[in-house]
């Protein structure tokens, strides 16, 4: 596996809850990643990613007024490869098969369901950063 420089990588983690948003953050930077930006749906998101070009996304499902679906089919549908092939990981509570099917179909680069672990969590980023 390559080596990941946590203080250089960008992370963007997109979620409505502004607790678990926080919760989130803060497993991250236990993990050693200190370039995090937020946003609280997907709409935030997109112009956040526009702005910042984070190396992966963390992104929670159901959102408001912007979900995490239509977040990931939006990005897939860009003209621009260094966005359309942007790592997405999603965190969700969301387990029934329909939801997940439609994140593999939009080619989605890890599917997480919460509580998710700081290991699990790790293990995940770097994976999708190792490719």
């Amino acid at each position: 596996m390559a080596e990941i420089n946590y203080e250089t990588t960008r992370i963007l983690v997109i979620e409505d809850e502004i607790h678990i948003r926080k919760i989130i953050c803060r497993l991250l930077r236990q993990i050693g990643y200190r370039l995090i930006d937020e946003a609280a749906d997907g709409s935030e998101g997109f112009k956040t990613l526009l702005r910042v070009q984070p190396d992966v996304i963390l992104c929670d499902i159901h959102m408001e007024p912007v979900d995490g679906i239509t977040f990931l089919r939006k990005l897939r549908a860009l003209s621009q490869p260094k966005y359309a092939a942007q790592p997405v990981i999603f965190l969700t509570g969301d387990t029934d098969s329909t939801t997940v099917i439609a994140a593999k179909d939009l080619r989605v680069d890890g599917y997480l369901v919460k509580p998710v672990s700081l290991n699990a969590l790790k293990d995940r980023i770097e994976a999708v950063l190792s490719r």
